[in-house]
């Protein structure tokens, strides 16, 4: 499956295999030669541990360009007026008589308890697009039903304040 990303995900995963790769990688082989050097492998944990790091790094990489290169790039092409990607939106529970704001993202950086939800999720679906004072029906994939007013849309051009998870 190809990912939504915008060109500040891709910009993001670029910086990141590059610090591995030119960084991270070469640390993690000096460790792996120390540690081959203390002698007999069998029982030498050093040695596991430093492969599973160096293997640890080299999988991430391969993930990391399979992403980029999978991606389908998104542009954000919602009016200043409507809820969008990056967008801080502050919503009213009609059910709960409760307040709460949450950024709308793409997938990969999506994080529910950071309040991050995902373009592809039954609310960020049925919020982009949607005005401040609009009463916009979400339905979850289980059938269940709420209803959310839009009470504040905060457009944010920062994309680097949420960080992609290495692991």
């Amino acid at each position: 499956m190809h990912d939504k990303l915008t060109r500040g995900d891709i910009r993001k995963m670029e910086e990141e295999i590059q610090y591995r790769r030119l960084e991270l990688r070469p640390k993690l082989l000096q460790s792996l030669k120390e540690a081959r050097a203390h002698g007999d492998l069998s029982e030498n944990f050093e040695y596991y541990a430093a492969k599973r790091e160096k293997n640890r790094n080299e999988s991430r990489i391969r993930y990391l360009e399979n992403m980029v290169k999978t991606a389908i790039i998104i542009e954000d092409d919602t009016k200043k007026d409507q809820v969008g990607i990056n967008n801080l939106v502050t919503v009213h529970f009609e059910e709960d008589n409760e307040d709460d704001t949450f950024k709308i993202v793409t997938t990969i950086r999506s994080d529910v308890t950071k309040n991050l939800i995902s373009i592809d999720s039954p609310m960020g679906k049925a919020l982009l697009r949607k005005k401040e004072g609009d009463r916009v029906e979400i339905k979850t994939e289980t059938g269940y039903v709420y209803h959310v007013v839009i009470k504040k849309i905060e457009k944010i051009k920062d994309e680097d304040k949420d960080v992609i998870n290495p692991y």
